[in-house]
């Protein structure tokens, strides 16, 4: 007799492995990166490589103390997407024990010490954004002006030498090279948004920041859209299901639309919202992880949607401007439950048993 085999999650139906589809999703990230590169230099190539690079190493060698087979565990790819999302999270000329560090807690402590992959409870690349964001705030929030708004230009060499020496070749350190073409230090559009807020300006007046271009950042919109390309790709090939990054972006958008008509003064349109951050990356390459993930189709409406409602509140009144991965984690806790009542009824459930005077025949009227 065969031997029947239940694995761990995720499962997938169709004849596509797990390898194959971690891959696909890498694959499908490339716009973005390359979108990320244009606009902010050659950083990004090189967090993505090192973040890659650490997290493939750290998992071989623990698989590899914990005796279990591992170019099976390595070939899988899940440790080297996590890397490349982690990579393209921080800052593109962040210190490179940052992404290092990150990679190592991601896998060791994320995924590895639960288990491996099928039993993490938390999004690995989020955690480890998250611990970062928290223990290395400064790095972590350094990041560099569009290239057309940069005050010194800087290539690939000099992008190599910042992230590993701390200085360009020509001496400039990681705080001049934030300095736009106006001496102003620059942010990202929500960070900028929120800062202008807390000062007592209106979202009108923080739109005529020489980073914004109307209601949209330069930059941050076409590297949103590529990444949007990349997501819809994957959907079009059924490596992800669209409940999950359909109900965020709906949840987001409703949401951030309900604050904006009670006080446009206040909070930032929903398509401010949708093409600054990493609301798109999220909905598509993160929050669709099938192991941390709600399973039913159900579930994953309500997973999609919590998220994306969390991440406008924390944008609105929270400490960090893009909340995506504080959202996605909050609602990782809440998979079992959100699993739970949203169950399918198992073939077969008996029914509830009527009761006497439910099933006595009723007396015929003469």
């Amino acid at each position: 007799m065969t031997k029947l085999t239940v694995g761990s999650s995720p499962h997938h139906h169709n004849q596509r492995d797990t390898g194959q589809v971690m891959r696909w999703v890498m694959y499908a990230c490339i716009p973005g990166i390359l979108m990320q590169t244009w606009y902010f230099g050659f950083g990004t190539l090189i967090q993505v490589s090192l973040g890659i690079v650490t997290a493939v190493i750290t998992e071989a060698i623990i698989v590899e103390v914990r005796k279990k087979d591992t170019e099976r565990v390595v070939k899988d790819s899940s440790a080297a997407l996590a890397g490349l999302l982690l990579g393209i999270s921080v800052p593109s000329l962040a210190p490179w024990w940052v992404i290092v560090i990150g990679s190592f807690f991601t896998i060791a402590i994320v995924k590895q010490a639960y288990g491996g992959l099928g039993f993490n409870m938390f999004n690995p690349a989020m955690a480890g954004y998250v611990m970062l964001l928290i223990s290395f705030p400064v790095q972590m929030t350094a990041w560099l002006p569009p290239t057309s708004l940069a005050e010194q230009s800087f290539g690939f060499i000099d992008a190599l030498l910042t992230v590993f020496t701390g200085f360009t070749v020509d001496g400039y350190s990681i705080e001049q090279l934030k300095i736009g073409y106006d001496g102003l230090s620059m942010a990202t559009p929500l960070d900028h948004v929120k800062t202008s807020l807390t000062e007592g300006y209106t979202v009108g007046e923080a739109y005529a920041s020489s980073i914004m271009s109307q209601w949209w950042g330069v930059g941050w919109a076409p590297v949103a859209l590529a990444y949007l390309a990349g997501g819809l790709a994957l959907l079009k090939l059924k490596i992800i299901n669209w409940h999950i990054p359909g109900s965020m972006i709906a949840g987001a958008m409703l949401t951030a639309l309900v604050l904006h008509l009670a006080d446009t003064s206040q909070h930032a349109s929903p398509l401010f919202h949708l093409l600054n951050g990493s609301l798109i990356i999220g909905a598509f390459f993160i929050a669709t992880d099938p192991v941390s993930a709600a399973t039913t189709n159900r579930g994953r409406l309500i997973f999609g949607a919590s998220i994306g409602v969390w991440i406008i509140i924390i944008r609105t009144w929270g400490s960090y401007p893009d909340a995506v991965a504080f959202a996605v984690i909050l609602m990782n806790m809440a998979v079992p439950l959100i699993d739970y009542y949203t169950r399918p009824r198992t073939y077969g459930h008996k029914l509830k048993t009527p009761t006497i005077s439910e099933s006595k025949p009723q007396k015929e009227e003469r």
